[in-house]
């Protein structure tokens, strides 16, 4: 009998142990998930900036393809390095 209770003193806890994992893992995973979005936004949005930049420039003067080829170049250099930078502040953080 003995034996019984000790079976079941330590099913609970171990019950305990797993229900608390699986909370820190939904919420690491949403947290991921807002990294990742975030991320990605800082990327798409400086290559939209630099196109729409070199556009309305080429626009103004004259200058068909180049200046929007060029800016949106600069503008995907910009998202990476953008990138670059907040997944080194995300790792220091950890």
């Amino acid at each position: 009998m003995k034996n019984l209770k000790e079976i079941s003193t330590r099913l609970e806890s171990a019950k305990k142990n797993i229900n608390k994992r699986e909370k820190i893992n939904k919420s690491s995973n949403a947290a991921s998930l807002g990294k990742a979005l975030k991320i990605s936004t800082e990327l798409v949005a400086a290559v939209v900036v630099g196109t729409t930049i070199g556009f309305l420039l080429d626009n103004w003067f004259g200058t068909k393809p180049l200046l929007t080829i060029c800016f949106f170049i600069m503008g995907v250099a910009a998202g990476i390095l953008n990138v670059f930078r907040s997944a080194k502040r995300m790792h220091k953080k950890l």
